[in-house]
């Protein structure tokens, strides 16, 4: 098994005590390593965060190349962990576990850092961690606050768009998700579109400041049905047909840009509200307010999470979000879903796999797979 219990002395002794854990990330196009405390009351501490970014070497592909994000990781990513495990203060020695992302993701950046950890738990003597990626943003809130279960999660990203009932640790029910594209890949897609450069998402944001919300007619996939999954690409394709019968000036792109933002704020705000009625159903006995967290590199757009407060408070939910620097891919995360599963008896064994494809709710997503499944298993 991947996953294994420890004994229930070791598991006393690991829950009883504070613990440090090494997190290593490399899922897409950053390499990030982060060191984090955990203390017996459960708050953390976070020691360090090292991110190594991609985007020069991207850039002019107008998106990320799976082979050079792959290199690019197994070159920095030893630097990366030195430079995580200095700014701690600590030594090697120190370390309690090494938590990395085992997937989902480019595969061949996985296993660059899913190696790099198992290579040091290995010399260190000290458990190893798979950890989903998906698990480290469900649980990103609490690197900044408390964020006790249940809760409503949003994780929108460029590769995930999915509302889910977190219950508890490993305990998720999906509500909702993508049938096609998610969120963040109609950001990058429109902005590869009318050509302003990579990162899309950041610089669709900042063009559309400049912009008029109202001025294209863009479709609001699913508005108004009574389920909570997203659909992205027909709204992509409108953001091309527009762009190409527009004068494609400066101007345009910005009012495009901002059409296009304002879609998907209300979107995501009409998919989140069905899920709120989902979730309450749920969760009957739950005082109010209930929470909401929405995590995932989208949650760093300020567009859009203006649009959640608004929506939360409307609904009577409380928002809880990490910091704008917890929102896209980091290591903080992966060590602390480490730490958490640490701390609940849980380490992996040394023949643990990469994983392209991981749902969070794997019995559903095989079930009843939204957007594809094949030999790799389902997608979400």
């Amino acid at each position: 098994m991947p996953i294994a219990a420890l004994t229930p002395d070791m598991q006393e002794t690991f829950a009883l005590t504070d613990r440090v854990v090494l997190g290593i990330e490399s899922s897409c196009d950053e390499t990030a390593a982060s060191v984090l405390r955990r203390h017996q009351d459960g708050t953390v501490t976070l020691l360090s965060s090292i991110i190594a970014s991609q985007d020069e070497e991207h850039a002019k592909f107008g998106g990320v190349v799976p082979e050079i994000a792959a290199r690019a990781h197994m070159r920095v990513v030893d630097n990366v962990i030195e430079q995580a495990i200095t700014e701690a203060n600590i030594d090697y020695t120190e370390l309690d576990g090494i938590a990395a992302t085992a997937g989902p993701g480019l595969i061949g950046g996985v296993i660059a850092g899913l190696m790099a950890a198992k290579g040091l738990s290995m010399a260190l003597n000290v458990p190893l961690i798979g950890v989903n990626h998906l698990e480290g943003h469900a649980l990103s809130p609490r690197l900044a606050a408390p964020c006790p279960f249940p809760y409503l999660l949003l994780l929108v990203s460029g590769g995930h768009s999915q509302l889910l009932s977190v219950k508890g640790l490993g305990d998720y029910e999906r509500l909702g998700s993508t049938v096609d594209d998610a969120a963040g890949e109609a950001f990058d897609k429109s902005a590869k579109v009318m050509d302003l450069g990579f990162p899309g998402g950041p610089n669709v944001e900042r063009a559309a400041l400049l912009g008029n919300p109202k001025a294209y007619a863009l479709p609001r996939p699913f508005a108004r049905t009574g389920h909570a999954n997203f659909s992205f690409a027909g709204l992509k394709t409108a953001v091309a047909r527009a762009w190409e019968s527009s004068d494609k000036s400066d101007a345009a792109s910005a009012d495009l840009s901002a059409s296009f933002q304002q879609a998907v704020c209300d979107v995501v705000c009409d998919r989140t509200s069905n899920a709120m009625d989902m979730f309450l159903r749920g969760a009957p006995h739950e005082a109010a307010p209930h929470r909401f967290v929405v995590a995932g590199g989208v949650a760093s757009n300020h567009a859009i999470r203006a649009a959640l407060e608004a929506l939360c408070e409307a609904r009577g939910f409380a928002l809880l979000a990490p910091p704008l620097r917890f929102c896209t891919d980091n290591a903080a995360m992966i060590a602390l879903a480490g730490a958490e599963r640490l701390a609940a008896g849980e380490r992996s064994d040394l023949s643990i796999k990469a994983r392209p494809r991981w749902p969070l709710d794997g019995a559903a997503a095989a079930a009843n797979p939204m957007s594809g499944s094949g030999r790799k298993g389902a997608k979400s």
